[in-house]
């Protein structure tokens, strides 16, 4: 501003002072003065004396800086493409850790999603476009779809009146241990992490803005802390259950009669039925190796990722949607787990079913621990209720 006012003087006083004096009474007026040829281009720092032809000047679109400072001061149009077209500046700081920090502005892409605009921007209208109102309505569905299923179905399966015969392992202490190793992990993960995303729509209305902001920051961090015990989990998780979890013949009768939901009737299957080999494939192992390995390069544990600020975007990105799409499946899985069948909330917890439970759930692996093909103790000393050749709830010997 105090610029522009020294500006305005000097072209005002310029202009008095230039002016012609008023002729003497009876003297014949002066001829009117012509004043300088115009000269292309402008040398002058004024910006008074900014000519409209400039642009016109051969090489105008190619100037730097300094060169459209001397024909049109004021116009930094040169600096600020060189800062949008990602053009790298003077910093102190030493590459090795800040490889672009001499970078003010990313260049422009064009992320699915987004228009084609500078990265940051583009990152900004996926997320805010895309993963988090598409995201939450993902969520919302499942759940609701869940509530209407379960008021209308109920919990599946039977309560025997006997008992249900012998019992039978079905997770050993190893593989529940894994399992509520990895379940612990991946609930902590999805609690901080929608809050860290959906916590401003609901929450920080309620909890007020700096007791939010304290508490996203909290669960920041148990979020970055948590991630590498999710990752652990998660492989021991993928190396213990993945040999029953090849697809077999009988998963693909299974699915062609969508696993007995409209018959009242379950279809047949070994240990795992179609629908929990395809959450084991799709839901868990999969997705979880992508969000493992982003959630990995947004906290800069991988060598070499993480450094700038595009492969920090397209972890985030990747990470978000992977990790809402798993949130979304295990709804389904905890559902199914805990109220959504008889059960099996108890085969997790205790690691043993009931003959009948296997028969009615699972009968091909029911018939192979009957016939021996699978032992029904599977850990340690076998239990004489599960090992003895006792005539069986369903009828028959084992």
């Amino acid at each position: 501003m105090k610029h522009l006012l020294c500006a305005l003087l000097v072209a005002c006083g310029g202009a008095w002072a230039q002016a012609p004096a008023e002729p003497a009474s009876g003297a014949a007026p002066a001829a009117a003065s012509t004043g300088p040829a115009p000269v292309a281009g402008v040398k002058g720092q004024n910006i008074f004396d900014v000519k409209p032809d400039a642009s016109e000047e051969p090489g105008y679109a190619a100037q730097t800086n300094a060169e459209r400072a001397r024909v049109q001061p004021g116009n930094n149009a040169p600096m600020w493409r060189q800062v949008r077209e990602g053009a790298t500046g003077y910093s102190s700081l030493p590459r090795s850790q800040a490889p672009e920090a001499g970078n003010l502005i990313q260049p422009f892409v064009q992320y699915p999603g987004s228009r084609y605009t500078t990265a940051g921007q583009a990152w900004r209208e996926v997320r805010n476009n895309w993963i988090i109102p598409y995201g939450a309505a993902l969520l919302g569905i499942t759940v609701l779809a869940l509530a209407i299923f379960y008021l209308s179905r109920g919990a599946l399966g039977r309560e025997p009146a006997d008992g249900g015969g012998r019992r039978i392992e079905r997770f050993t202490p190893f593989e529940r241990a894994a399992h509520w190793c990895n379940a612990t992990a991946f609930v902590t993960l999805a609690l901080s992490g929608i809050v860290m995303a959906f916590g401003k729509f609901f929450l920080q209305p309620v909890l007020g803005q700096q007791l939010f902001g304290w508490l996203a920051f909290g669960l920041k961090n148990v979020h970055n802390f948590m991630g590498p015990l999710f990752a652990v989990s998660l492989a021991v998780i993928i190396l213990t259950f993945v040999k029953d979890n090849i697809a077999s013949r009988a998963d693909f009768v299974w699915l062609s009669k969508a696993g007995g939901m409209f018959s009242n009737q379950e279809v047949p299957s070994h240990r795992f039925n179609a629908g929990e080999k395809g959450m084991f494939w799709w839901g868990i192992t999969i997705p979880g190796v992508f969000v493992v390995l982003s959630g990995l390069v947004l906290d800069r544990l991988i060598p070499g990722w993480g450094l700038v600020r595009a492969e920090m975007q397209i972890a985030h990105m990747v990470h978000a949607t992977l990790a809402i799409w798993m949130m979304a499946l295990l709804l389904g899985h905890i559902y199914m787990g805990t109220i959504g069948m008889r059960g099996a909330f108890k085969a997790m917890k205790t690691g043993y079913v009931s003959e009948a439970w296997a028969r009615e759930h699972h009968e091909l692996w029911a018939d192979d621990v009957r016939s021996g093909k699978i032992p029904a103790q599977r850990s340690g000393p076998a239990r004489a209720e599960a090992a003895a050749p006792a005539k069986s709830a369903l009828g028959g010997t084992p």
